[in-house]
């Protein structure tokens, strides 16, 4: 259902039993997945393309311009996947040119009201962003990683699939996978998340034989990574750790 106070335009493209409330916007080039509902005065611009099952909800505002100063107008994109929940007046804008073009958004994501997601970052799937959470520019999230509330994150940085961010850290190097960080400071890993999850515990116990090398033995993150590296070995778990150690750039919360 279309509501007759919504503007939509002729050429966006609306997938079946989706809603759209009063007041909304929907841009030409905007294509919306079956099912989804789009609540009343929601903004959705640019080339965006959003998945099935999704709930928008009231003031959300999707692939508007970036607030990057270089950004001239090019036809950047912004990739929604399917059944994420956006609560109000959470932003995603749209990427830019010098990055790869397009900021993308998984599925089965949550995001609190006024969450903002700048352009380039590309975040993955089952990802709970608390409110008022804010990523800067190229930001990258990996699959169910949380952050608490009022987390602000630096432009570039890489959050690790499984971790947990405290409320209100302001966050400037890269979290490691499973890893439990506040501001800069790594506190432990996220052993309850993984229990959840339904990690066993032999990958338990290597993640903790895994964190106690790369925190609690003195090494330096180079150091530690060809321990890792062997212990990756027998733990496909901390192969993970190893994997995204190799591509950090900004160095890690320590």
């Amino acid at each position: 259902m279309i509501s007759p106070l919504a503007f939509v335009h002729e050429n966006a493209r609306i997938g079946n039993n989706v809603t759209i409330g009063p007041w909304s916007y929907i841009d030409a080039d905007v294509e919306i997945g079956d099912d989804t509902e789009v609540a009343s005065h929601v903004v959705i611009k640019g080339r965006t393309k959003i998945g099935k099952g999704n709930r928008i909800f009231q003031f959300v505002s999707i692939g508007e311009e970036n607030q990057d100063k270089k950004y001239a107008g090019e036809p950047t994109e912004t990739i929604i996947g399917d059944n994420n929940i956006f609560r109000e007046c959470v932003t995603v804008h749209r990427g830019t040119t010098q990055d790869q073009g397009k900021t993308v958004v998984g599925s089965n994501n949550l995001f609190m009201a006024y969450v903002h997601i700048a352009h380039d970052c590309v975040l993955g799937d089952n990802i709970i962003l608390a409110n008022y959470v804010g990523l800067a520019g190229h930001v990258h999230v990996e699959d169910w990683a949380i952050a608490g509330a009022m987390s602000g994150y630096h432009q570039f940085c890489r959050v690790g699939a499984h971790s947990f961010t405290a409320a209100g850290s302001i966050v400037l190097k890269d979290i490691p996978p499973y890893v439990m960080a506040r501001h800069n400071e790594a506190f432990g890993m996220n052993y309850e998340g993984l229990k959840r999850r339904g990690f066993d515990k032999p990958a338990i116990q290597s993640l903790r034989k895994a964190y106690k090398t790369l925190y609690r033995e003195g090494f330096t993150t180079e150091e530690a990574l060809p321990v890792l590296a062997e212990q990756g070995k027998e733990s496909p778990a901390v192969q993970v750790i190893v994997d995204y150690l190799a591509k950090s750039s900004r160095g890690i919360v320590r």
